[in-house]
């Protein structure tokens, strides 16, 4: 830092007394020099703590498909995610696995969009062709190929919301994992209870214990 402010100073010294055809030359560097150090003095906003609404804890393997409520910090004031989680995204942009947990999320949510998209257009087929002849019609060939489109579809629903909401709380975990208190917490747990000298055999042994939970 104590350079950078070298260089900037020896700058303007010479851009006061260079002819004014050296002037811009030697202006745009110094500019450049001012904004690295604002940049670099800017405060960082802190990484804060992120925890889900007590109701959205709980969701899981083929848990319910709404919108996870979050909050930042020690607050209680939970806020809605967003239906792709984008709201949170902010919040872990610091971190590669925490984004890359949210991405899987974001894919399932456009995956199911698109299976309900195609469900909805084979019950709208199904109903169209009851109406379109004559006499209502239930069981045509064109009927039966959107009953098995929506079928499938219901199956791939399956599919896709099976590890849905776990991308989400796996974005979650994976932030306040690198969080300082989270670094102490791990090694807390792994600090032996029992820690000293013993000599039963005449000579001194290290003794090293753990109490299991």
């Amino acid at each position: 830092m104590i350079a950078t402010y070298l260089c900037i100073m020896l700058l303007s010294f010479s851009l006061a007394f260079a002819p004014r055809s050296r002037r811009f030359a030697l202006s745009l560097p110094l500019a450049l020099g001012l904004a690295g150090v604002a940049h670099a003095q800017a405060p960082k906003k802190p990484v804060q703590y992120i925890k889900l609404s007590p109701e959205d804890q709980d969701r899981g393997l083929n848990g319910r498909q709404k919108n996870f409520w979050f909050a930042t910090g020690n607050t209680e004031d939970y806020q809605n995610a967003g239906f792709f989680g984008q709201r949170l995204r902010p919040c872990v942009a610091h971190d590669a696995e925490a984004l890359a947990s949210l991405n899987r999320y974001r894919r399932q949510k456009w995956m199911l969009l698109g299976e309900r998209a195609v469900f909805m257009g084979a019950a709208g087929v199904y109903a169209q062709q009851v109406l379109s002849g004559d006499e209502q019609q239930y069981f045509n060939n064109t009927q039966k190929v959107a009953i098995g489109v929506a079928i499938g579809s219901l199956l791939s629903n399956a599919l896709i919301t099976h590890r849905t909401n776990e991308h989400f709380i796996r974005a979650v975990e994976a932030h306040n994992a690198t969080l300082p208190s989270a670094r102490r917490m791990g090694f807390m747990q792994v600090k032996p209870d029992v820690l000293g000298v013993t000599a039963p055999t005449g000579r001194p042994q290290l003794l090293v214990g753990w109490t299991l939970r």
